[in-house]
């Protein structure tokens, strides 16, 4: 999380928070847009434009209110040439789950796969349990309504060719990464995902054969998703005994202080 922003699709990347003030790779990327979402997100440089949400990194956190206004934000700016950064604090969580609820919607794509193709290009993305789960409620209850509206909204997309050639060839690579662990045909300036990152986990955890850096990484089945809503009541005691707002209030302050400092 801490090698710089990534391209995810043309005109779309995910970083961190100190990438939304890294003058140049904002430059290098040529962003002109950036979606920052985390509790103290506001607008920080004149020349991009912003969206700015509130929102903690807890399972409990409803992100999927904001879906539709993302999905605005993001499609409108690449369609008339932009890039767009989203970024939270880590560019791991909450960033993710939205850029995954974006392509979900634009390209009509399940919830795994989204991830799966974001975990291409950038190997950190792990939205916690409860953004996994929304994104699952997502493509059950919203996703075809979602797709039509932004197809009516805007029935003129350049990038709609690229973008589907481009994620037919993620979906490959990831798909091929998953069964065989194999990087022989990937790009150089992809990240590794991690193999058998979506194994399907059993009542007792991950099958057997999966290390444990497959077991930090990998993505909840749908089953898991239905039938462990106890890991949702944890994690937000787990957030709350942590007191998971003044930490990401002391992570900002750092960050600002480390910047400074750089002149970054």
């Amino acid at each position: 999380m801490g090698n710089g922003m990534n391209k995810i699709l043309p005109g779309l990347y995910i970083g961190n928070f100190r990438d939304s003030r890294d003058e140049e790779q904002l430059k290098l990327n040529k962003i002109t847009h950036i979606l920052s979402i985390h509790i103290n997100a506001k607008p920080y440089k004149n020349d991009m434009i912003y969206l700015c949400i509130s929102a903690h990194d807890s399972g409990t956190e409803d992100l999927s209110q904001h879906f539709e206004q993302c999905n605005d934000f993001i499609h409108s700016a690449r369609i008339y040439g932009g890039n767009v950064l989203v970024h939270c604090l880590a560019g791991m969580s909450r960033s993710v789950t939205v850029a995954a609820a974006y392509i979900m919607s634009v390209m009509n794509v399940g919830w795994r796969d989204a991830l799966g193709i974001i975990r291409v290009n950038r190997e950190c993305a792990n939205p916690n349990f409860g953004f996994q789960k929304q994104l699952l409620a997502f493509q059950h209850e919203c996703l075809t309504q979602e797709h039509n509206r932004l197809l009516k909204k805007y029935p003129r997309n350049p990038r709609a060719e690229d973008d589907e050639v481009e994620i037919k060839r993620l979906l490959e690579i990831h798909k091929k990464w998953v069964e065989e662990g194999d990087q022989q045909n990937r790009d150089a300036d992809t990240y590794p995902l991690v193999h058998r990152a979506y194994e399907q986990r059993s009542d007792d955890g991950i099958k057997s054969g999966t290390s444990k850096r497959d077991e930090e990484c990998t993505i909840m089945s749908s089953d898991d998703l239905c039938l462990n809503d106890d890991n949702e009541k944890r994690e937000k005691a787990k957030y709350e005994n942590s007191d998971g707002e003044k930490q990401d209030k002391k992570l900002v302050d750092e960050i600002f202080a480390s910047s400074e400092k750089t002149g970054r």
